[in-house]
């Protein structure tokens, strides 16, 4: 199957017009014409039906262009990617990150990427897991890195490397509830201070009402909620608020006695199980090896720590 006429196909497809898409390709709309029609009898049918200034996908031609849209796609990665190999370099890199894992890796990674790499593109975004994934399908992100039981398994996706991450409440060191229970901080008493959290999957929710009750439901108990951590960990820190998820990022201050672990009864038995995610099939530059061993530094030196115990 000829490459040019699948590109000529995705630009026809994307434009809905001849003369724009021949205006794209930079060349005449009779040669466009060819090539589709060339493609048309290669695949056996019609690809568009061509009504007046009009043109709409035929259904042969909804089922192709997903298909053309990746083949080409690889074939693109393919050949930068040899490209870069032949030239000793690494590539680019767009990345997605959840809001636990941005606050373990997104500064790390950057002043990693600065101080060792410092010709290679990065960009680093965060958001919702489901935008990301539509993100990464889309090939505008190379990989994320989120708590992977809220992706729904797919073909199409990749899981590598896995990373437990345990939760726990945290708050300042000298809170008052620490003075008042030394021996156990019952779940009620947490009621009555804020509550920082990121947005909490179903699944940590039905742990925390399971434990707790009705009123553990994060639409009732979170009062401060953020995408970013490292600002709730700060607000914490300033303030009589008690930080609700993954013990990673507030390591350092923990490290520090500026934040400390809140004995909470029951104890707290939940976390985060924080993974790398990428396309199925798609063909990876020579940074993605970096950024999998980065990542399995920092989230799987983190897991360790956390497994060792204080």
């Amino acid at each position: 199957m000829n490459l040019q006429h699948l590109k000529h196909w995705l630009a026809l497809a994307e434009t809905g017009s001849f003369s724009r898409a021949a205006e794209k390709l930079f060349i005449t709309q009779s040669a466009l014409s060819r090539s589709i029609q060339a493609l048309e009898e290669e695949l056996g049918g019609a690809l568009v039906d061509r009504m007046g200034k009009r043109n709409e996908l035929t259904p042969l031609g909804q089922s192709v262009l997903a298909r053309a849209r990746r083949i080409v796609h690889e074939a693109a990665e393919l050949k930068q990617g040899a490209a870069l190999l032949q030239q000793g370099g690494l590539g680019t890199l767009h990345l997605g990150l959840g809001s636990g894992p941005a606050a373990m890796l997104m500064t790390p990674w950057l002043v990693y990427m600065a101080r060792h790499h410092p010709n290679v593109q990065v960009s680093v975004s965060r958001g919702p897991t489901e935008l990301q994934l539509q993100q990464l399908r889309q090939r505008s992100l190379d990989a994320l890195v989120v708590d992977v039981r809220r992706v729904d398994p797919a073909a199409d996706l990749l899981m590598g490397p896995q990373y437990e991450m345990a939760a726990a409440m945290v708050c300042r060191a000298g809170h008052p509830l620490l003075a008042q229970y030394p021996q156990g901080v019952p779940f009620e008493a947490v009621l009555r201070f804020p509550v920082a959290a990121v947005p909490l999957s179903q699944e940590v929710s039905r742990i925390l009402v399971s434990r707790y009750g009705a009123r553990a439901d994060p639409r009732q108990l979170t009062t401060l909620e953020c995408e970013d951590i490292v600002s709730l960990l700060e607000t914490v820190g300033q303030t009589d608020a008690v930080y609700l998820g993954i013990l990673g990022p507030a390591q350092p201050a923990l490290l520090r006695g500026d934040l400390v672990t809140l004995p909470v009864q029951p104890a707290l038995q939940a976390g985060a199980r924080l993974g790398l995610v990428t396309l199925a099939g798609r063909t990876e530059l020579p940074v993605m090896q970096v950024f999998r061993e980065f990542v399995d530094r920092i989230l799987g030196g983190a897991q360790a720590l956390a497994e060792a115990g204080p």
